[in-house]
């Protein structure tokens, strides 16, 4: 794995980092095994590591991605969308109730 570029935000209290992995010949690396290997990178704890995006380059065996690392877990819920926060398992998937249909009233008969 290799950080290419990293990138202290103050406002949002976090690094911006790009990086790449090389996977020639294995599958994709999951975000799990991203994020741990960022976060020992970076001497940080994995809960303070969101993977943004990774896309691998096809035939290469490269995937290049952008991750952020957190000064703490409450910045990361304030900056953080829900979904960005469900993909790095830090919260759970909101499931939304259906509501039963309403029951149809017939028209007066005449």
């Amino acid at each position: 794995m290799n950080i290419e570029s990293k990138k202290e935000n103050q406002l949002q209290e976090r690094i911006e980092v790009v990086f790449s992995v090389e996977h020639a010949g294995e599958p994709t690396p999951t975000r799990e095994a991203v994020q741990s290997s960022i976060a020992s990178m970076m001497d940080a704890s994995k809960d303070r590591v969101i993977i943004d995006h990774m896309d691998s380059e096809y035939g290469v065996g490269i995937s290049r991605g952008y991750a952020k690392v957190y000064e703490s877990p409450e910045a990361i819920k304030r900056s953080e969308r829900h979904h960005q926060l469900v993909r790095n398992k830090m919260a759970e998937k909101k499931v939304k109730d259906k509501a039963a249909p309403k029951a149809r009233v017939a028209p007066k008969a005449k």
